[in-house]
Order: C-alpha cells, then structure tokens, then sequence
C-alpha cells in the first residue's frame, strides 16, 4: 500500500461537544485517559500498513499538534511519517479553509506526490475500528477508485 497517501481532517470548530471543545480542536478532546480522538485514525492507518498520513488542521490546533508530535515518531529510515498541515494564509489566499473540501483542495500539492495513486480521506473525529487495507483492495477490485494518472 505504498501508494496511498492517507489525509485526516483535523476538525472544524467543534461546537456541538462544547465545553469539551472550548480550547482544544474536536480530535483533540481526550478519551480513555492519555488518548485523543485522533488517535483512531492514525491507528486503522498505521494497522493498515498506510504510514503515509497528513492532518489537516485549522480551529483551536496548538494541544492536536502538540499530542501528534509527541505520541508518533517514525525512525530515519522509514518512507513513513505523519506530517500536520495547519490552515496558512499564502499570497494567493487569504482565506482560512471554507470546509472539507476546501482544506483538502488548498493541499494538494502536497498530495501529488510521485509513485502516489490513491488518497484516502478520513474524520479526525469518529470511533470506529477499520481496516483501511480491505477498503482499498475493494475499490480497487471493483474500479470505484480512479487512479489518479486517469482522472482529468
């Protein structure tokens, strides 16, 4: 699976969890004692053999970045690595993410990487225990996922 590059969105605002949500991002909020909600995804990745990761982050992400930088350290000798791309004003936008989608767009470049075919998508935010690597090989089988050589 070295050709998937795996994006988790780190989260809008969060509103809906407030109080828990008031000076941290949603995947940040603690859970089970020293973990984050972040910490799922990274986990089906990395049981995935996808080691590969971005975090998109933009709303209230310094204890985010601050828990990934500590919690995930890759040797200098792996291809693999968890890199955090926080929200950034450029000369060519002003503007923070206007959603989803949005922050994905503003990153490609990031992701158009040599020998990368595929990019997989997640939440920052949802319980749920996956293997990445079956959904991957399934999609592929049955050519719901277009390379990205085939895409225009």
């Amino acid at each position: 699976m070295d050709s998937v590059i795996s994006v988790i969105l780190g989260g809008g605002r969060g509103t809906r969890l407030y109080p828990l949500t008031k000076e941290r991002s949603k995947p940040a909020v603690p859970l089970a004692g020293k973990y984050r909600l972040i910490d799922i995804p990274i986990s089906n990745c990395l049981n995935s053999y996808l080691n590969k990761i971005y975090v998109l982050t933009q709303f209230n992400s310094a204890s985010l970045h601050r828990h990934i930088t500590r919690a995930y350290k890759f040797d200098n000798f792996s291809r693999g690595f968890i890199e955090i791309l926080a929200a950034t004003q450029t000369m060519e936008s002003m503007d923070w993410y206007q959603g989803t989608a949005d922050a994905v767009r503003q990153n490609l470049r990031f992701f158009n990487q040599p020998n990368i075919d595929f990019v997989l998508i997640l939440s920052g935010d949802q319980l749920y225990r996956m293997d990445y690597q079956q959904l991957v090989k399934e999609h592929m089988r049955t050519g719901a996922l277009a390379k990205k050589s085939s895409r225009k």
